[in-house]
């Protein structure tokens, strides 16, 4: 006896970047307006760290617009050969965001050690007004990410890439105050250097989250050990095997297991139980449970899963 819960019909609704769509579509407006602004600005100074901010502000804008396209195409309805819909595509979303913000610090690092051998002039006074200016830009997309950042790996990537910005813009303002009043231009590859090697420990984490989704991995807010030993404390339960639990995307956990009980009658009792106390104790409102008797899973092949 089995009982399964697809819930596939109203995932989209329930995930949790799709609770922040309004607030992306704000950032991305603010940050795609500034970045046209910063390019110039940085183009026109000849600072690489006021380039390095402007190439973040560019993978911000694809980030966040990277991020609602995953949400859009989220929406999609399930189908035959989809069975849980397109939910995941935020997921995909998120490691396209670290894979870039990784190869974009390589290129910045790269560009900073030419530049401590031939450090080009710098426009201070303009690269000042443009990095205050950016670094206002950046505090109003934080605060509107900041919420979601905790509940989706999808906002969680957009809010890294303008936290980044926020602290890169930081450093070109003292960058431009320093070419300002001391001439010195090696602080600009060594503040567009700095940029570059803030964000790689953040991506590396945000990349490991999701490849720790895709591969199907234990949430990392759930004891898996534990989850057995719940079930097997209810009564009537002999044993647990084939248990599963992984993350469909963000926010949204399934589990999956077989349960062995001493008298198939109490399957239903047993069944019940199981599942509220995966709802109650593990937030686990997508469980997929089997029921048997030992006559039953003494036929069972082994298997690696």
């Amino acid at each position: 006896m089995g009982a399964g819960h697809s819930h596939t019909e109203g995932l989209t609704a329930t995930t949790a970047a799709g609770r922040h769509k309004t607030r992306l579509y704000i950032a991305l407006a603010l940050t795609t307006s500034f970045m046209l602004l910063e390019v110039a600005g940085g183009l026109w100074t000849g600072s690489l760290a006021l380039l390095a901010d402007a190439a973040h502000m560019l993978t911000d804008a694809g980030g966040l617009a990277l991020a609602l396209f995953a949400i859009w195409f989220s929406q999609r309805p399930a189908t035959p050969a989809s069975t849980y819909g397109y939910v995941r595509s935020e997921i995909l979303s998120a490691l396209a965001n670290a894979v870039v913000l990784l190869l974009l610090t390589i290129y910045i690092l790269y560009e900073a050690f030419w530049r401590f051998f031939e450090p080009p002039e710098i426009i201070g006074g303009p690269m000042l007004v443009v990095a205050v200016a950016g670094l206002v830009v950046n505090l109003i997309s934080m605060r509107l990410l900041a919420g979601g950042s905790k509940e989706s790996l999808n906002v969680k990537g957009a809010y890294f890439e303008v936290l980044a910005d926020m602290l890169g813009s930081l450093g070109v303002i003292v960058a431009a105050i320093v070419v300002m009043l001391t001439g010195w231009n090696v602080v600009d590859p060594i503040v567009g250097a700095g940029i570059g090697l803030f964000i790689v420990p953040r991506t590396w984490i945000l990349l490991k989250s999701a490849i720790h989704i895709l591969m199907e991995g234990v949430p990392p807010e759930i004891d898996i050990s534990l989850v057995e030993k719940r079930l097997m404390a209810i009564e009537g339960v002999e044993g647990v095997h084939d248990l599963h639990v992984w993350s469909i995307t963000s926010g949204i956990d399934a589990m999956s297991c077989h349960l062995v009980i001493g008298d198939i009658r109490n399957a239903r009792a047993s069944l019940a139980a199981a599942q509220a106390a995966m709802n109650k104790d593990f937030g686990l409102v997508h469980s997929t449970i089997q029921v048997e008797d030992r006559d039953f899973r003494a036929t069972e092949p082994e298997t690696r899963f």
